[in-house]
């Protein structure tokens, strides 16, 4: 599994401290520093069975910078959303689990990692 994380973020480091606690094999993946690409975010998006504007952080300084809020939330629109979070990782929100059947959580509860542990 593999853990997408900022560790400036609580959440990041509580879901982190929490799997570790738990016994659980992963990686890190500090996105600002590593941004993923388009592809990275078309699968995990695949995997969470959202639209990139359910895992974007509308409230971020950078999305006011760039009008988010302006682009239409539809399947004409899509891609856009997907190239802004690929440009902008700060967007992406986290923590975001890649679990190794294929399935992905945004976990930023204590329900979602308990579940994450169990699987």
């Amino acid at each position: 599994m593999e853990i997408w994380i900022n560790p400036a973020c609580s959440k990041c480091r509580t879901a982190v401290s929490t799997l570790d606690e738990g016994g659980a094999e992963f990686t890190q993946r500090r996105y600002l520093d590593e941004p993923p690409t388009t592809a990275e975010i078309e699968d995990v998006l695949a995997r969470l069975g959202l639209e990139p504007w359910d895992i974007a952080r509308m409230n971020e300084a950078v999305a006011k910078e760039i009008s988010l809020k302006e682009i239409p939330k539809d399947a004409a629109h899509r891609d856009d959303w997907v190239a802004t979070l690929a440009a902008h990782p700060k967007l992406i929100q986290r923590p975001i689990i890649t679990l190794d059947d294929g399935t992905a959580v945004v976990a930023r509860d204590d329900e979602t990692l308990a579940r994450v542990l169990r699987s």
